[in-house]
């Protein structure tokens, strides 16, 4: 039997990405999803959770991105940091995703709350930990560029956890915690059009000024993120292909 995993679904789609991509569960499952497996949506952020006794059934999961804060108590923010602590129990591997990076940090005894150094947007070079050996395993380079888009982050790592990536910006753009959780900062995910579209969004809601927005875009133009290599590491530590 194939393989099974789930898609934990923190927002609302946009009509662009529903339009263009089926919503981001479609974004998550073409750069996640392989021949033979079951992917599934749950709405957590509508109140739609798997029950405990189908955890068993999942070989792993993946958290979305946001408009909602980490650190907030909303019932199904709370819900799920419940849920994601009964994952790490079980041993499941859990691949977090902005928000999703942020909640899973949280989840597991860490701290997270606004950016000290404000919204980060736009296509920004990380740095992998060169202590660890995994990124020969993977043969991918120690700098990689990512989407980013978020004003909120890490604030504190839990106990279990090591930094694995970081950026001028940002001290956390990655982290493990075991060799089942793992949480990244940036948007592997998204494509360019996708974050374009946003920037636009925040600049009609006013959440952001014309020059931050000019600036962002401009990254975009000028820098490509390394789009394969983030699908190799997020695809090979679902699959528990990763060699730690």
């Amino acid at each position: 039997m194939g393989r099974r995993f789930g898609v934990l679904l923190c927002a609302e789609d946009s009509e662009f990405v529903k339009k263009r991509y089926g919503g981001y569960f479609g974004v998550f499952v073409e750069m996640l999803g392989e021949e033979g497996e079951t992917w599934d949506m749950f709405k957590v952020c509508s109140g739609e959770f798997p029950k405990d006794e189908e955890l068993e059934l999942f070989d792993g999961f993946v958290i979305t991105g946001s408009c909602c804060d980490a650190h907030g108590n909303d019932l199904w923010i709370l819900k799920l940091a419940n849920l994601l602590k009964k994952l790490d129990v079980l041993k499941k591997r859990v691949l977090g995703i902005c928000f999703g990076h942020q909640i899973l940090s949280r989840a597991l005894g860490g701290k997270t709350g606004r950016a000290e150094s404000g919204w980060d947007i736009g296509v920004t070079t990380v740095n992998l930990s060169t202590s660890s050996t995994l990124w020969d395993t993977l043969k991918i380079p120690t700098t990689l560029s990512v989407i980013e888009f978020h004003r909120d982050e890490v604030r504190e790592l839990p106990p279990s956890a090591k930094v694995m990536a970081w950026s001028s910006k940002t001290g956390v753009e990655m982290f493990m915690s075991g060799d089942h959780m793992m949480g990244i900062q940036g948007h592997p995910e998204y494509t360019k059009d996708i974050l374009l579209n946003l920037i636009d969004r925040l600049l009609d809601l006013n959440l952001i000024q014309d020059s931050h927005a000019e600036t962002a875009k401009a990254s975009v133009e000028a820098t490509e993120p390394s789009r394969e290599a983030w699908r190799k590491l997020c695809r090979s530590f679902l699959k528990g292909r990763l060699v730690l």
